[in-house]
């Protein structure tokens, strides 16, 4: 099977083959992001070790026995968004000659990207100074949740280990009473890990043409995560006691708070920051006399008395829907937008205008919505041109076509369990 066809728009990437060890979000989704900007990403999977989001038994569609015919490792929505755009091949690295089938795409690659535990590439004698005698000029992107050295190394992590780790958790969440623990579970650290191993990547790439030189890349998934709470470092360092939780407060914004509104359990977003903002603010609410407290006249005054203030606010919003009040603040020029559940993300013109959510056609789960691009270049958008490959979709191209292995061949090695 030969892979997907691009259309006629010119992919910044497309010159390049990517070797995609990835498994789970962070290493499968900087693979994806190298992948939707044209670049020939290869997953490499197994049946003897299934990608775990592969796993489970997801709501999705109509076929409930979807399973019974062995279709569930086709029928998760998360490894459709985080593997769109790539092509599977099934080789079992567990067995000699699977890992030597492995050294020969390699041979043919330009970048190899894994989220092992370290240690993994080196017993499987694929670590960088094994890869760079395959092909000199390799780019080795590895992406430990920890590091590959130091104390820590060794301790096995998901996302939310890492985001308690890095100090993320800590500043999450409502003050006081209200704190919750664990409350942050998505896996933010995953995404953030994901986008600097693949700007590392396309530097390095960069750097190579430049050079012809290739590198070993490192992504702590810890110390990317621990790189976006510069703020909460910083105020510690200064003020020698560690951040706390603070809710919706912001030093920079009064007031800033999600309000509730007169539809049940609905809310909306505002933020008002200068004093001429504020001036716009009480226009738009017709310059009640609350407004006029002087404890309110100036930003500092506003966030001193800021429970008192979102009390104001929060009664003033409650009689009027989330989208009557965006729409009065917004044209006074003032910070607002409802809170969205996930059906308003969906159905929100803006972002359906900005294709932030496209509609992409599986073969077994039939149409599904997956995020869009992250970004969006003039000259060289990227997009979803195909959707997430089926389980070893793609093991006629690779290994017949790029490596020469005979159709005999494939018969022997997928009877024998190497590409399996």
């Amino acid at each position: 099977m030969t892979p997907p066809e691009n259309d006629l728009t010119p992919l910044p990437l497309a010159r390049y083959r990517v070797v995609d060890f990835g498994t789970a979000w962070a290493g499968p989704m900087a693979a994806q992001l190298l992948a939707d900007l044209g670049a020939e990403v290869i997953k490499v999977e197994s049946r003897a070790r299934l990608d775990g989001l592969r796993l489970g038994r997801p709501i999705v569609g109509e076929d409930i026995a979807g399973g019974d015919r062995g279709l569930w490792p086709e029928l998760q929505p998360v490894f459709h968004g985080i593997n769109r755009n790539k092509l599977s091949v099934t080789l079992n690295l567990k067995t000699a000659e699977g890992l030597e089938l492995a050294r020969e795409l390699l041979a043919r690659s330009d970048v190899a990207l894994n989220n092992y535990s370290p240690g993994v590439l080196q017993r499987l004698g694929l670590d960088y100074t094994e890869l760079r005698r395959l092909r000199p000029d390799i780019i080795l992107v590895s992406m430990p949740a920890l590091g590959e050295t130091g104390p820590l190394r060794d301790v096995l992590a998901y996302a939310p280990i890492i985001q308690a780790l890095s100090g993320l958790m800590s500043v999450v969440g409502y003050a006081g009473d209200e704190q919750l623990v664990g409350e942050l579970q998505a896996p933010w650290s995953d995404v953030v890990a994901a986008l600097h191993a693949a700007l590392a990547t396309v530097a390095a790439l960069r750097h190579r043409n430049h050079t012809g030189q290739g590198q070993f890349i490192e992504v702590a998934q810890l110390e990317a995560t621990a790189s976006l709470l510069g703020e909460a470092f910083l105020d510690c360092q200064m003020s020698g006691a560690p951040p706390q939780p603070q809710g919706n407060y912001h030093p920079a914004y009064a007031p800033h708070n999600n309000y509730p509104c007169a539809e049940a359990d609905r809310w909306v977003a505002i933020a008002v920051g200068s004093d001429a903002e504020w001036q716009s603010f009480c226009a738009a609410l017709g310059q009640p006399e609350w407004c006029a407290d002087p404890r309110f006249a100036d930003h500092q005054g506003r966030l001193q008395h800021l429970a008192e203030l979102d009390a104001h606010v929060a009664a003033w919003t409650g009689q009027h829907t989330a989208q009557e009040i965006t729409d009065r603040l917004q044209a006074h020029g003032v910070a607002a937008m409802p809170v969205m559940n996930i059906e308003d993300q969906f159905l929100d013109p803006h972002l359906q205008e900005r294709q932030a959510y496209l509609d992409v056609e599986h073969p077994h789960v039939g149409a599904e919505w997956l995020y869009g691009m992250p970004w969006l270049l003039g000259e060289t958008p990227g997009g979803i041109r195909t959707p997430a490959p089926l389980l070893g979709q793609h093991n006629e191209y690779v290994f017949q076509e790029l490596l020469g292995v005979s159709a005999a061949e494939m018969g022997r090695l997928a009877e024998a369990q190497v590409i399996y």
